[in-house]
C-alpha cells in the first residue's frame, strides 16, 4: 500500500514539472529551422534567410568597377570620397482612386511585388475641395529601398523593366536636381516582370528617385552610368 501511494506521488510530481515546461516554452518565440542538416541557423518567425556570403551583383560591380573609375575620372584620393547610391524611392500616385480603398489597396500589393518590400500607403495631409480631396484619406502608396534590396531593386529595372518599355529610346539625363540626385517615371508599372498583366485591374504610373551622396550632377550622372544605366546621351 505504501509503495503504491509513494508511485502516485512521484507521477503527479513528474506531472507538474512537464507542466511547467510547457509553460516556460509558450512564452518563448517560436522558430524554424532552415533545415535538419547540423550546423544549418536557425531563423526565428518574421526573419528571412539569407546567405551571410550573398553579395548583391550590382553592389559587386560597384566595389569592383565602378567605384575605381569614378575615383580614377574624378581624382579621388580616398574611396570614401567617390559618391554612392543612398536610397531608392518607389512611389505610385493614385489620387483618382481616392473614393475605392480596393484600388488603393491593390497598388500598394502591387509596389510590394515590385520592391520586394512592404509598400506604405500615403494620405493626403489637408483638405483641398477642388480635387474632392479630405484630410487623411490615401492618395497613393510608397517604398523607400537601401543596402542590398536597393542594388537588387536597380539590378532588375536596368535589366529586365527598361527593356520591356514601349518604344523605349532611354531615359532622360536632364532629370538631375543640382544636388547630385535623380528622378525618373514610368508610365506603366506591368514592365516589371513580377506583375501579372492578366491579373492586373489597374495600370498604374510610378515614380523612381535615387538619393546619391554625390555632389554634383555630373558625378551622380557618372555613378548611374556605372550601372549600365540607358541613358539617351
Amino acid at each position: 500500500m505504501a509503495e503504491a501511494v509513494s508511485k502516485e506521488k512521484k507521477a503527479k510530481a513528474k506531472g507538474g514539472e512537464s507542466a511547467k515546461a510547457d509553460k516556460a516554452d509558450a512564452g518563448k518565440p517560436e522558430s524554424k529551422k532552415a533545415g535538419s542538416k547540423r550546423g544549418q541557423v536557425e531563423i526565428k518567425v518574421g526573419e528571412t534567410a539569407t546567405d551571410p556570403n550573398y553579395t548583391p551583383r550590382l553592389k559587386q560591380r560597384y566595389l569592383e568597377v565602378v567605384r575605381p573609375a569614378l575615383m580614377k575620372q574624378f581624382g579621388y584620393t580616398s574611396p570614401l570620397q567617390a559618391p554612392r547610391l543612398e536610397k531608392i524611392v518607389l512611389n505610385i500616385g493614385a489620387g483618382e482612386a481616392a473614393s475605392d480603398a480596393k484600388k488603393i489597396q491593390s497598388a500598394a500589393a502591387d509596389l510590394t511585388a515590385i520592391a520586394g518590400q512592404k509598400a506604405v500607403i500615403t494620405r493626403a495631409k489637408k483638405a483641398i475641395a477642388v480635387f474632392k480631396l479630405r484630410t487623411g484619406i490615401p492618395i497613393g502608396t510608397k517604398v523607400t529601398l537601401r543596402k542590398d534590396r536597393m542594388y537588387e531593386f536597380l539590378d532588375r529595372l536596368v535589366t529586365t523593366a527598361l527593356p520591356r518599355v514601349r518604344d523605349f529610346r532611354g531615359v532622360s539625363p536632364k532629370s538631375f536636381d543640382g544636388r547630385g540626385n535623380y528622378a525618373m517615371g514610368l508610365k506603366e508599372h506591368i514592365v516589371f516582370v513580377e506583375i501579372d498583366y492578366d491579373r492586373t485591374e489597374n495600370v498604374w504610373g510610378m515614380d523612381i528617385v535615387f538619393q546619391t551622396t554625390a555632389k554634383t550632377d555630373e558625378e551622380a550622372k557618372a555613378l548611374l552610368a556605372g550601372f549600365q544605366m540607358p541613358f539617351t546621351n
